[in-house]
């Protein structure tokens, strides 16, 4: 009876004390915080707090009725609105050196097929998160606020609050960053087996019913903004199906790749 020869561990040598990896999680935390606040200074000199307000509240601004403006109801609102987005700018631009940072701390705990998945898809869902947010900022948030004020009685006039304006403009970033990461939850369903690819090709017409209802909840009760959402969600939906496909063939542990050669 012949043995196949035993592989040496991947991770032999890498297990450390549980107060080290508490060690290495503090700095990698600490580095994390630096780049914000560095990403913060740059942005609190270049372009500046207002200037930031004013590039997120364009697309409004721009839909406004002649000589109305955003108003402030609070007395520390136009100091407090433009530090809460130049902070979260400031996380959007450091976001990629933070979750490597992430990566270099989970990575040595990790086969090499499992790198395979998990570089891949770190890289990916930052890319899509930023796709989502900027999908939503230059192509729904003209559509929506043109949709909204031709609805707008004449004898109204808009003057918007900036702190519910940043509610709402946080929301809906939110909202289609996370739609966007739909491929990505597809593709970590099917690779780590709690649904198949068929099943998820059968799902098909209950995810788009899902996308509207989900659409429906998370957006205003405008039509546009619903469709601006669902539509992708089903699109970025077979998107991940067809990624899911090249995962799992890609990303086999070499037990997985042994036995699906042996079982054809």
């Amino acid at each position: 009876m012949s043995e196949t020869p035993s592989k040496e561990d991947e991770l032999a040598g890498s297990e450390q004390p549980f107060v080290q990896h508490l060690m290495e999680l503090r700095d990698r935390m600490v580095k994390a915080i630096i780049a914000i606040g560095i990403a913060a200074a740059i942005l609190f000199f270049f372009p500046g707090p207002g200037e930031l307000y004013d590039f997120l509240a364009a697309p409004l601004v721009a839909h406004l009725p002649k000589g109305a403006t955003l108003i402030a109801t609070s007395v520390i609102s136009p100091f407090m609105v433009p530090l809460k987005i130049l902070l979260m700018a400031a996380f959007l631009l450091a976001l990629p050196f933070v979750l490597w940072q992430v990566w270099a701390f989970v990575a040595p705990g990790l086969y090499s097929h499992e790198k395979k998945l998990v570089l891949p898809l770190v890289i990916s869902s930052t890319l899509l998160f930023f796709i989502g947010v900027a999908f939503c900022y230059y192509m729904v948030f003209g559509q929506v606020f043109a949709f909204i004020q031709s609805f707008a009685p004449k004898s109204i006039t808009a003057a918007p609050d900036i702190e519910a304006y940043l509610s709402f403009v946080l929301s809906m970033f939110l909202a289609f960053g996370l739609a966007f990461e739909v491929p990505i939850a597809v593709v970590v369903l099917a690779r780590m087996g709690v649904v198949s690819v068929e099943k998820l090709k059968e799902f098909r017409g209950y995810f788009i019913v899902l996308a509207f209802v989900i659409a429906a909840i998370v957006t205003p009760p405008d039509v546009v903004s619903q469709l601006s959402l669902a539509i992708p969600m089903c699109i970025l939906y077979e998107v991940g199906i067809w990624a899911a496909q090249l995962f799992i063939k890609h990303t086999k542990a070499p037990e997985e790749s042994t036995e699906t050669a042996s079982n054809p």
